[in-house]
């Protein structure tokens, strides 16, 4: 923690307006709501948005007002997933905070740019909880073998290679890493110790942290994305395992193998779209484990292809000619004339047939006259087109 850092100034000298702590599972923030509730002075009331409606928003409210009127002292209200609160919810929240009858503290798991309404946000500091570093784990979990009270007061051993792994599995969640702790000592209780073999019945199978609808999801898409677009074929398997062991949807990531084949390869490999169709189907008639390699591949294949963005940047700019462009009558010569009529009025009138006339791919426009010499793409290699 910086010593001039925000929070370093809030246990300091208290908290002075709300706050909400965006972080993962297990980083601290119902212990950091505690520590902050008493360098404020402040008396502490938890508060579970999960549980809690706008009837037990309201009663809270009156015994924090009662609370500041009898004693002079606020109420530090901690909420905890305060993004699970609707709009009118965490709207409830704003009079009393403003009158300072409460300390507003909220706790999330979920980007609150995305899930807390603009006026709970624009009057809170949102502080960014990183996970808990392995050393720290480890540190947590030394305490938690030694301590007589809450602990497990020195009656089993571990040695330090599986402190270290139980602090890996936990992906940097404190709480998770304890219940870890409690089941592998529970595990090897009659032997006194923690062996090899109880640490891997109690760690198992580690469950890959992932949200299908949250900010996880799209940044671990994102970073699939970004990778392919890299050319990191590594890195693409790393992050498509890390979606595929998470339980991702194998659909939703055939689609968007598939997007990035036209978004991002294009005219550089003209086949890799087909092979991620392909690769789609062969998951869908062979299922999992086995069709999941062809995702794998398909993945490769497009981080290894050559980039071409030409079609996803021409078709955005012809977009934009068409809506901010008048749109005007197609050029007579291009349109054909079925009936007398319509020849007579000079429907086809100067049309030129390109395989007999080959001067006409340079000399006949095809765009309307506002367009006329207009270029989307650039020159495509001789080797290509032909």
């Amino acid at each position: 923690m910086a010593q001039d850092g925000l929070l370093a100034t809030i246990l300091e000298q208290g908290l002075s307006q709300s706050l909400i702590l965006w972080g993962p599972p297990g980083s601290g923030k119902t212990t950091l709501a505690h520590l902050v509730a008493e360098a404020s002075e402040a008396r502490f009331e938890p508060f579970s948005a999960v549980l809690s409606g706008i009837a037990e928003i309201r009663e809270v409210m009156k015994r924090s007002t009662r609370e500041r009127e009898r004693t002079g002292r606020a109420t530090l209200l901690f909420v905890d997933e305060i993004h699970r609160f609707n709009k009118a919810q965490q709207d409830a929240f704003l009079p009393f905070a403003e009158k300072g009858d409460i300390l507003l503290v909220g706790a999330t798991t979920e980007n609150p740019s995305f899930e807390l309404n603009a006026a709970l946000l624009s009057r809170a500091r949102v502080l960014v909880l990183q996970p808990v570093p392995e050393e720290a784990l480890v540190a947590v979990l030394e305490r938690a073998l030694a301590d007589p009270e809450r602990g497990l007061g020195g009656r089993i051993r571990a040695p330090a290679v599986a402190l270290l792994e139980i602090a890996r599995a936990a992906d940097g969640d404190v709480r998770r890493a304890l219940t870890l702790l409690e089941s592998a000592a529970l595990l090897g209780s009659k032997a006194g110790a923690i062996t090899p073999r109880t640490l891997a019945q109690a760690l198992q199978r580690k469950s890959v942290r992932h949200d299908k609808s949250g900010e996880e999801h799209y940044n671990l898409i994102s970073a699939l994305h970004k990778s392919v677009r890299n050319s990191n074929a590594d890195a693409s398997i790393y992050w498509l395992t890390r979606l595929l062991e998470a339980g991702e949807d194998r659909d939703f990531l055939a689609r968007r193998l598939v997007r990035m084949a036209v978004e991002d390869i294009g005219l550089g490999d003209p086949g890799a779209t087909a092979h991620c169709l392909a690769a789609w189907d062969v998951y869908r008639r062979l299922g999992s484990p086995e069709g999941e390699l062809a995702l794998v591949q398909a993945a490769v294949l497009l981080a290894r292809a050559p980039k071409s963005n030409a079609i996803y940047t021409a078709y955005a700019t012809a977009k934009d000619d068409v809506q901010r462009s008048t749109n005007e009558p197609v050029p007579l010569h291009l349109c054909n004339a079925p009936t007398k009529l319509m020849e007579e009025l000079g429907y086809g009138k100067g049309y030129r047939y390109a395989p007999d006339d080959p001067d006409a791919v340079r000399e006949m426009e095809c765009f309307p006259p506002s367009l006329a010499g207009k270029r989307y793409l650039p020159p495509p290699p001789e080797a290509r087109e032909k």
